[in-house]
């Protein structure tokens, strides 16, 4: 157990590398960045909710100073001890962007664990000391047993199936039967449930320790706070609130534990990151760690008044990605979380901010995003980028590099009109279907660039999707002006909950025709989770702010709706059995057994007629050839008319079309597995309105 030490501890210069607090069997090192600091001071604390420091320890520039970096070494030091700064320096905002502010106590940037227990945003925002309400950073412990896992580069991109999760909301609801719930160790209860899905990775939402009072007035005044996660402090820290012990230096041991049995169940990591803003917000934002080390280098400022913040992120602030101080920051980090934490890749929001010049303006070349690209230390992790920003900049099939795959907002949008019944969208559907050449093949990129998902977590959810016509957020205290409002959704007839028996069965079958055409696209799909058993926001399309039932995974409704459920599961592993929907390149024929053969072929409701120009057309059909030996070619229908259609079956010289999926058929007719399927002796088969119909040639 940690001992405070019984007199004040004996201290050394130390190094200035590497940042943070790091260990040591004879003490520990302090080091931070301030490049135009003129006294900096190091407040050890023992215990997280301690008032004041047991120790003060002043930094001096001739020995305590290398380049840029302030350090020093504390003496027998142990690991849990709390820890935070104080620097001061010249007050120029409006001319050089310094914030200094030497009664501030700030928050280590590379802190490797914090305490947000005693902490209240509005102390930091005014003016004053905030001693008694500020974080706390805690020195790490050095030891770890990973018991021999690794990151999983074996999963080859093409077989990737993504679920999107919130590590807080999966398991917080009284329902999911957890010991820990809301927390790291929570999710691990749940990776059976993971493991029937037949998701090979899950994309947690923000986990970087991120400030949960970051919320507008109204928004907290309702008592509501910041539950996303959008809003990171400390990136090289798990967040407090999804530990079971923060305060006992639990932060790294209780992330890594969840880590190595998801490895141990063959699911891999990846982690929403946020370095496009920070939680300080802007000139009337909290002063938390970056604005008081060095705010002229950590963000984008106006050039004619530097108090201003330029906000390309609808955050306040945006994070000079391309400093080359920002820039390696960012690279330590993610090197940081695969190297000790194994984690296995990042999506990065709103990354089209990382491609702008410390100038503001895009850069192909954006030094933080091929470095990104060629670190050896991220060569076998997913890279994954949200390809926009908040101020027009849109990235989606140009996103600066080759190996990055991209949240594909094109391919979401035409999806939800074609299964909404626009009319006119098969030809841009059957690009999107087939993986989006038109966007990646002229730069030598491949269908696995697109990250294909239906809904994730802003927006409407599936069951919302098909139950909504507009959003209903005024629980979020923004009177209704937060979130989309173009939602591409339909609500099959009635806004919001009915007991229509039809418009109940309608909604049903239009939710699996979005997860048969999601897991029957070239790409790598994404599933928002709770889509599977059709989990509701009742019309909540923006619930960063809900941490409660409305925001939280619904436990029962693996019961209730447990035949959505089982067509999600089925519908994931038909994807892994067949080869032909996870080509890595292109669909433009094969060449076997000395035979050429296309890959797909397209058709309307007459074979090899597809009606490209037709402005009436609401189908797509199309057969998709073997890759493998072993594998069945397929037959795919698509029909969101209203009318039934007569759809003849391409004729076979060997073997028989087998009946695989068909949407309008009840549980267990919807997706049936490969022995129980029945012969289509037929030439020709009746595919109801508003369905999805697939064939395998057997």
């Amino acid at each position: 157990m940690k001992q405070k030490p019984a007199t004040a501890c004996l201290t050394h210069p130390g190094n200035r590398y590497p940042a943070g607090a790091t260990p040591a069997p004879q003490g520990v090192n302090f080091s931070i960045y301030s490049r135009h600091a003129s006294h900096v001071e190091l407040l050890l604390f023992e215990r997280a909710d301690d008032l004041q420091p047991f120790q003060v320890i002043p930094l001096e520039v001739r020995t305590h100073r290398t380049f840029f970096f302030w350090h020093v070494f504390v003496i027998d030091l142990p690991a849990g001890t709390h820890y935070a700064w104080r620097i001061d320096g010249p007050d120029d905002v409006h001319q050089s962007g310094f914030r200094f502010d030497r009664e501030k106590v700030l928050l280590d940037p590379w802190v490797r664990g914090m305490t947000d227990s005693l902490w209240q945003r509005a102390a930091a925002e005014a003016t004053g000391s905030n001693m008694a309400t500020s974080m706390r950073g805690v020195v790490p412990s050095r030891e770890y047993d990973w018991e021999d896992d690794e990151t999983l580069g074996c999963i080859r991109p093409e077989r990737t199936v993504i679920y999107e999760m919130h590590v807080g909301g999966f398991t917080r609801h009284p329902g999911s039967g957890v010991s820990r719930p809301g927390t790291f160790l929570g999710v691990i209860e749940k990776i059976p449930y993971l493991m029937e899905l037949g998701v090979t990775h899950v994309e947690l939402m923000p986990v970087m320790a991120f400030d949960e009072q970051d919320v507008p007035a109204g928004v907290a005044e309702l008592g509501l706070g910041n539950f996303w996660g959008y809003s990171t402090h400390s990136y090289f820290s798990p967040h407090p609130g999804y530990c079971v012990s923060p305060d006992a230096d639990a932060h790294a041991s209780e992330f890594r534990d969840m880590v190595k049995a998801l490895h141990e169940a063959g699911i891999g990591v990846i982690l929403d990151v946020v370095f496009n803003h920070t939680a300080e917000g802007g000139a009337g934002g909290p002063v938390i760690n970056f604005k008081g080390i060095g705010n002229e280098t950590f963000y984008h400022l106006d050039p004619g008044d530097r108090s201003r913040y330029r906000d390309y992120t609808g955050c306040g602030n945006t994070v000079n990605c391309n400093h080359p101080l920002v820039a390696r920051f960012i690279m330590e980090c993610l090197e940081y979380w695969v190297r000790e934490m194994h984690v296995d890749g990042f999506r990065f929001d709103l990354a089209s901010v990382l491609s702008r010049g410390e100038n503001g303006k895009p850069l192909y070349h954006a030094p933080v995003l091929w470095n990104i690209e060629f670190s050896n230390v991220l060569s076998e992790t997913r890279i994954i980028a949200e390809a926009w920003d908040a101020a027009g900049l849109y990235q989606v099939g140009d996103f600066p590099g080759f190996r990055w795959g991209e949240w594909n907002g094109q391919y979401r949008d035409v999806v939800r009109r074609f299964v909404r019944g626009d009319k006119g969208m098969h030809s841009e559907l059957a690009r999107r279907f087939s993986g989006n050449s038109d966007l990646y093949q002229d730069d030598d990129r491949q269908p696995i660039n697109s990250i294909n998902f239906i809904s994730c977590h802003d927006g409407f959810t599936l069951h919302d999707m098909v139950s909504y016509n507009e959003k209903h957020n005024e629980g979020n205290g923004e009177n209704n002006r937060d979130g989309s409002r173009n939602s591409l959704s339909w609500n099959c007839g009635t806004e919001g909950e009915t007991d229509d028996e039809d418009v109940l069965a309608l909604r049903r079958q239009q939710a699996k025709n979005f997860m048969a055409i999601l897991m029957l696209s070239q790409g790598i799909p994404m599933i928002n989770a709770g889509d599977e058993v059709l989990r509701t926001q009742h019309g909540n399309n923006n619930v960063w702010c809900q941490n409660n039932e409305l925001g939280w995974f619904d436990w029962s409704l693996t019961e209730t709706n447990g035949d959505m459920l089982r067509f999600t599961r089925q519908m994931i592993a038909f994807r892994k059995r067949h080869a032909c929907l996870m080509h890595t390149r292109f669909l433009n024929g094969l060449e076997r057994d000395g035979q050429w053969f296309p890959d797909i072929t397209w058709h309307s409701d007459r074979l090899d007629q597809p009606l490209w120009e037709d402005p009436d057309t609401q189908m797509l059909a199309c057969t998709l050839g073997a890759v493998e030996a072993w594998e069945e070619d397929l037959f795919v229908i698509m029909n969101m008319q209203t009318e039934q259609l007569v759809i003849p079956l391409p004729r076979v010289a060997e073997g028989n079309w087998h009946l695989a999926i068909d949407t309008a058929g009840d549980t267990p007719l919807d997706i049936i597995r490969p022995a129980d399927q029945p012969v289509q002796a037929a030439p020709a088969y009746v595919v109801q309105p508003r369905s999805v119909v697939v064939f395998e040639r057997r």
